[in-house]
C-alpha cells in the first residue's frame, strides 16, 4: 500500500462542496440526523462548531468535539466520517506507533459501521482497508527517512507546515527518490497557501513517477482551489491514465465535474450475449466469414462472439501468448473482436436498407466513433478493464501513453466551463 494517500482528501472536500454520493455512481445515501438530535440546541450547537473546525483543516482541535458527537449520536453520519479522517489525522502525532495503528483501526471500525457511501468516507476506507493488521505504516526502510517523515507528518498534522517542510525536506534529502516525501514538501507547501512551490513539489512527484495517480490529483485539488478547472482537469486525466482502476481517482474526477456542473460521459457499447445452440451449453459461433451483405446488427455480434470463441476455444490465446499458460480475456481478443463487429457495422451502415439500424443506435455510432477515432484501445482498457484485460494495461500505456489521454479528452470528460468558452 502507498501510505501516503491516507492524507488525501477528495475534490469537494478541499473546495467546502458537498457532493452527492450519486455523483459518484455509489450507492446514495443521504443521512437525516435522529429526531432527538435535530432539536437538541446544545447537539446542534457543538456539531456546528465541530464541523466548521473540521472545514477549516482544524482536525486536532475538531476531534475531542467529534467524539463527544458520535458518544451522543453515532447514527449522525457526517459527524461519524469527520471523526474518523481526525483519527487518521491524530495517529499521525502519536510517537507510539502501537497507539497510532490501533486509531487507525478505530478509524477504519467507524467507516465501516457508518455504512456511508459518501466520497470522503469511500476514500479514506479503501485506504484503511489496505493497512496491515496493526494498522501500522512505514515510509522507508531507512531508519533516519522514515524518523523525518514521522516528525513531517507530526507537525502537518498539527498545522506547522514549516516544521514539516523541514522534515520532509530533509527525507528527500537522504533518499531523493522517496515519492511521498516530495509529494509531502508540495502538499505542506498547498496548505501554506504557497501555490507556486507547492506546484514545483507536485511537478516534481510526477517527475519521479508518472504512473502514480496521487502526485497529479494533489495537483488537480489545489488547481480547483484557486479556480483554475482547466488546469485542474488536465491533471485528473493524468490521474485517470496513470492508475485507471483505482476507484479513488474516479471519486475525485466525478467531484470535479460536479463543481463544473459538466456531466462525464460513461456511455457504453451493448454488446448482448452469444445466441443459445440447440445443442446444451453451447453457443453459436458458426459465423467465421463476413456475409457479402449482412442483414442486421445480430450479424455484426456474431462475428464479435465467432472471434472471441477463436481465442478462448480455438487456441488464438495460445498463439499470442506463448508465455501464458491459462487463458484470460485480453486487449488483444477485445479489440480484435469489436473490430470484426465494426466491419459488418460499416456495410450495414452504407446499405440503405439496413443503414437505419446503425445510425438511430448510440451504442453502435459509439463504437464506429472510437474506430474512426483510433481509439477502440483505450476505450477497452477503460471501459470494458476487467481482471484479465487489465493485465496489458501497463504495457500499452508505456507505448500509447496519448491515446489513453485523447480518450479521456475527447470521450470522457467535458471541457470545464472556461475552456468551453475558449473553444
Amino acid at each position: 500500500m502507498r501510505f501516503y494517500r491516507l492524507r488525501a482528501l477528495i475534490l469537494p472536500a478541499v473546495l467546502g462542496i458537498v457532493v452527492s454520493p450519486a455523483c459518484a455512481q455509489e450507492h446514495n445515501h443521504n443521512h437525516t440526523p435522529p429526531a432527538h438530535t435535530q432539536g437538541d440546541a446544545a447537539y446542534q450547537a457543538k456539531r456546528q462548531q465541530a464541523m466548521q473546525l473540521f472545514g477549516q483543516g482544524k482536525r486536532l482541535e475538531a476531534l475531542p468535539l467529534l467524539e463527544d458527537l458520535v458518544r451522543e449520536d453515532p447514527g449522525d453520519e457526517e459527524v461519524v466520517v469527520a471523526t474518523a479522517a481526525s483519527l487518521v489525522r491524530h495517529a499521525a502525532t502519536l510517537t507510539d506507533q502501537q497507539a497510532a495503528g490501533k486509531e487507525r483501526l478505530r478509524a477504519k471500525d467507524l467507516l465501516e459501521k457508518s455504512g456511508s457511501f459518501s466520497p470522503l468516507a469511500q476514500n479514506l476506507l479503501q485506504l484503511l482497508r489496505e493497512m496491515p493488521d496493526g494498522g501500522d505504516i512505514q515510509f522507508s526502510e531507512n531508519p533516519a527517512v522514515e524518523q523525518a517523515m514521522r516528525a513531517g507528518e507530526a507537525a502537518f498534522s498539527r498545522r506547522d507546515f514549516d516544521e514539516a517542510i523541514k522534515n520532509y525536506s530533509k527525507a528527500v534529502e537522504l533518499e531523493p527518490r522517496n515519492y511521498a516525501a516530495v509529494l509531502f514538501v508540495g502538499n505542506a507547501f498547498d496548505k501554506k497557501n504557497d501555490f507556486a512551490k507547492a506546484g514545483e513539489w507536485y511537478e516534481k512527484a510526477i517527475q519521479l513517477d508518472p504512473n502514480i495517480e496521487t502526485g497529479y490529483r494533489y495537483y488537480a485539488e489545489m488547481l480547483a482551489k484557486e479556480d483554475h478547472m482547466v488546469k485542474a482537469r488536465t491533471m485528473m486525466i493524468h490521474a485517470a491514465v496513470a492508475e485507471p482502476y483505482n476507484r479513488m481517482v474516479w471519486r475525485d474526477l466525478r467531484a470535479w465535474a460536479n463543481v463544473n456542473h459538466v456531466p462525464l460521459d460513461f456511455t457504453s457499447v451493448n454488446i448482448p450475449d452469444p445466441v443459445p445452440s440447440p445443442k446444451k451449453d453451447e453457443a453459436v459461433f458458426e459465423f467465421k466469414l463476413f456475409p457479402e451483405r449482412p442483414k442486421d446488427v445480430s450479424d455484426a455480434w456474431r462475428a464479435y462472439h465467432s472471434v472471441r470463441a477463436d481465442w478462448k476455444q480455438g487456441g488464438k490465446f495460445k498463439q499470442h501468448f506463448l508465455k501464458e499458460s491459462k487463458y484470460r480475456h485480453s486487449l488483444a481478443e477485445e479489440t480484435e473482436a469489436l473490430t470484426a463487429a465494426i466491419r459488418v457495422l460499416e456495410r450495414l451502415r452504407a446499405d440503405i436498407d439496413t443503414a437505419e439500424q446503425v445510425t438511430e443506435d448510440h451504442s453502435l455510432l459509439l463504437l464506429l466513433r472510437l474506430h474512426q477515432a483510433g481509439l477502440l484501445e483505450p476505450y477497452v482498457l477503460f471501459r470494458l478493464g476487467d481482471e484479465g484485460i487489465a493485465k496489458d494495461y501497463d504495457a500499452y500505456r508505456t507505448k500509447n501513453r496519448g491515446k489513453l489521454e485523447e480518450y479521456m479528452d475527447k470521450f470522457v470528460v467535458p471541457p470545464a466551463p472556461k475552456e468551453a468558452s475558449l473553444r
